[in-house]
C-alpha cells in the first residue's frame, strides 16, 4: 500500500547541515524491509524508551514541512509527537524548526505510513492520529492511491487506544465525502463529526499551514473530520 510518489530525497545546503546535526536527536532510524521507505516487520516502536517517559502519543501522517506538528508540540509539552513522512527535505526542515523552538517531544520517521502502522506501532499505543491534507490524487484513475481507505483505516483502528481519535482535514470536497463514507463504515470507529454539515468543527490544535492557505486561495472549503476508536 503506497499512497505517494517519492520526490526530492536529496539534501543540500542548510537542509543537509540540519539533517547531519539533528538526525541523531530527532530521527528514528528504523531498519528497512524490502524497499527504501519500508519498515522491517520485526521492529517495534517503544515510545516510553524513545521519549524517556510515558505520555499521550500523537502520530502525524504526512508532516510536510513540519509547521503543524512543531506548533502542536510546543503548545502541548505534556504530549509526545511522532511525525511520519517520506519527504526527506521536509523532515529536515521539521527537525530544524523543532530545534529552534526547543521542542524535545518530537521524533520523526522516514517511512511509508502503512508500514509504520502495520508493524512498528503497538496495538492500542496511540492516543491520536492526525492526517491533515493528504494527497487527494484528484484524477479518478488515481483514487486507488489515496491513503484513507478501508484497509488503512483498519490499521489505524489497531494502533489507537479505546477512546483515541483520528483527526483528518482536506480541502477537496469529494475526498472529504469519500473519507466520511469510508470511515463511517468502519466498525471500530465512531464518527464525532458534530458539525451541521456532517463534518467536524475545525480542530483548534491544527494551525493553518501553506497547504491550507493554498486551498483557500483556490476557492476550496476546508473540511475537518474526527473519528473515535470504539
Amino acid at each position: 500500500m503506497v499512497s505517494f510518489v517519492r520526490r526530492g530525497t536529496r539534501l543540500q545546503g542548510k537542509q543537509l547541515a540540519a539533517w547531519q546535526r539533528l538526525a541523531g536527536r530527532y530521527l528514528i532510524d528504523v531498519p528497512r524491509g524490502s524497499a527504501a521507505t519500508s519498515v522491517d516487520p520485526t521492529v517495534r516502536f517503544d515510545a516510553a524508551t524513545v521519549f524517556g517517559r510515558r505520555a499521550p502519543l500523537v502520530v502525524e501522517i504526512g508532516s510536510g514541512l513540519g509547521d503543524a506538528v512543531v506548533a502542536a508540540a510546543v503548545a502541548a509539552p505534556e504530549h509526545d509527537f511522532l511525525a511520519v513522512d517520506v519527504y526527506r527535505p521536509g523532515l529536515s526542515d521539521l527537525m530544524r524548526k523543532a530545534d529552534r523552538a526547543g521542542a524535545v517531544n518530537i521524533r520523526v520517521i522516514e517511512a511509508n505510513a502503512p508500514d509504520v502502522f502495520r508493524t512498528l506501532l503497538a496495538s492500542g499505543s496511540v492516543d491520536e492520529v492526525w492526517t491533515f491534507f493528504p494527497d487527494p490524487w484528484p484524477k479518478k484513475r488515481h483514487h486507488k492511491r489515496r491513503l484513507v481507505s478501508p484497509a488503512f483505516a483498519e490499521l489505524v483502528v489497531g494502533v489507537l487506544r479505546p477512546g483515541g481519535r483520528w483527526r483528518l482535514a482536506t480541502d477537496w470536497q469529494e475526498y472529504a465525502e469519500q473519507m466520511r463514507d469510508t470511515l463511517d463504515a468502519v466498525s471500530g470507529l465512531a464518527p464525532a463529526n458534530d458539525g451541521p454539515d456532517g463534518f467536524a468543527p475545525r480542530f483548534p490544535g491544527r494551525i493553518a499551514t501553506g497547504f491550507e492557505r493554498k486551498g483557500i486561495a483556490a476557492g476550496r472549503v476546508i473540511r475537518d473530520l474526527t473519528y473515535e476508536r470504539r
